[in-house]
């Protein structure tokens, strides 16, 4: 079973997130709106099919990284979502919550042993690159 497929997302903690977004923005022409951006990409084993990588910035006091007390987290794009989570608690790994659908996909977290958050994410087809 494939499990990690690519980078999902890179998610930081910063004092000032609208400020860190312009700069990105202006001195590395990241195209950074209050949401982050999102890089889209054609998928190497069939490049009609395109696939996202995001980048986010997030305030210094959010809760969305809990429990992991660490100022990122990194989101993984995985397959078959249900199936890993299966495999993770048969090893102990710890799973923070339950699986969440979405219209963009299905999420869950773990903690890595060093107690990094991780967000797993099982992508829905995205739409053919011709499209």
């Amino acid at each position: 079973m494939k499990k990690v497929t690519g980078i999902g997302g890179i998610f930081f903690k910063c004092d000032n997130p609208q400020q860190m977004n312009e700069w990105y923005a202006k001195n590395l022409g990241l195209p950074a709106s209050e949401y982050g951006a999102t890089f889209e990409w054609q998928q190497a084993d069939d490049p009609s099919k395109k696939g996202s990588t995001s980048w986010c910035t997030f305030p210094q006091d959010t809760q969305y990284f809990n429990p992991s007390a660490k100022p990122f987290m990194i989101n993984y794009r995985v397959e078959n979502l249900a199936m890993l989570v299966a495999e993770l608690k048969k090893d102990n790994v710890t799973v923070v919550d339950e699986i969440a659908e979405y219209d963009y996909g299905k999420f869950v977290h773990v903690l890595d042993p060093e107690g990094n958050l991780i967000e797993l994410w099982e992508p829905k087809d995205e739409p053919d690159a011709a499209e």
